[in-house]
């Protein structure tokens, strides 16, 4: 590959996270970056927890009225009831007041990582079933005392949409990746895009790390070592087990999932998270080839994902 064609990036920050886009033909960047900053705008404007004027803020405020909602609210919400359905309601997206009890009801940012009292669980969440909800009419209602939180599948929505919609544009293979929510679309480079994996996407360097080869769909990996907080002298992240109101269990570190797109490999990578060692079968079962490794680093892998091999990232 020559340097005239070698591929180019871009990394800012978006959605709480860094944004990360490649193209495969530096001339496609301008298009394919007005693609995705677009996408991301319009997934904060729809699905943010923390914006007043959100979709999703104004429709955990209406205290069960019907609202009628956007056609990427709409999709966005589809893809959530749809995780909870596969996963059996352990990625269920009425975990919004379970998250916002564990101290999670700011952006990360703003968030006090010290501990500053103690943590009152809201216990088993309501459920997805308990949304009333209209696909073809777009017609929302959720009963009083429903939040949802779209934050296990709207970011990796966006990663899938936005790459889709930025090869077309663009006329070339493009790599989004959105905090380690990863989609591919267009054709590769040669060799495929080499990733490199780690428990926090934003640290420096790739020199070390294992790396995989992707060439398509989507690679997410969920962890529970960057985003922590504490209260009553517990270490909490933002992932929760919905039958408990709680985090899980501390299993596994990272999971990472290869899978045909950036929405099917994070439900399983968090599903995983929450499963604790159930996952190994689960993900046996639905065949999907996964990297999960322990609290005490151990790596566990299913389902043909390849031996650690070291490099940087393209």
């Amino acid at each position: 590959m020559t340097a005239a064609t070698r591929p180019a990036s871009v990394s800012f920050p978006a959605l709480g996270t860094t944004a990360s886009l490649l193209v495969a033909d530096p001339d496609g960047m301008d298009a394919a970056r007005q693609v995705l900053e677009a996408e991301l705008s319009a997934v904060d404007a729809a699905c943010s927890r923390f914006r007043r004027d959100s979709e999703l803020s104004r429709a955990n405020a209406a205290a069960g009225a019907p609202r009628h909602v956007s056609a990427l609210f709409a999709e966005a919400l589809d893809v959530a009831l749809l995780a909870a359905e596969v996963t059996d309601g352990v990625v269920d997206p009425t975990v919004g007041t379970a998250v916002n009890a564990l101290g999670y009801d700011v952006t990360f940012a703003a968030l006090r990582p010290q501990d500053v009292g103690p943590v009152r669980l809201a216990g088993a969440t309501p459920g997805w079933r308990a949304v009333e909800w209209d696909s073809a009419a777009r017609r929302l209602r959720m009963p009083p005392g429903i939040a949802l939180d779209l934050g296990a599948t709207a970011k990796a929505l966006a990663a899938d949409r936005a790459a889709h919609r930025a090869t077309e544009v663009a006329g070339c293979g493009v790599l989004v990746n959105l905090g380690g929510d990863l989609s591919v679309a267009g054709q590769a480079p040669p060799g495929g895009w080499r990733v490199a994996l780690a428990d926090d996407h934003a640290a420096p360097g790739t020199g070390g790390r294992p790396t995989v080869s992707v060439t398509g769909g989507g690679l997410a990996t969920s962890g529970t070592t960057v985003r922590t907080w504490r209260r009553g002298g517990r270490r909490l992240h933002h992932i929760v087990d919905p039958t408990t109101g709680d985090v899980p269990a501390p299993v596994w570190r990272t999971v990472s999932v290869a899978a045909v797109s950036c929405v099917a490999a994070n439900i399983a990578s968090t599903e995983a998270v929450v499963l604790g060692e159930r996952a190994l079968g689960r993900l046996r079962r639905v065949g999907l080839p996964a990297r999960l490794v322990r609290v005490d680093g151990t790596v566990e892998r299913v389902c043909g994902w390849p031996e650690d091999t070291a490099g940087g990232a393209r």
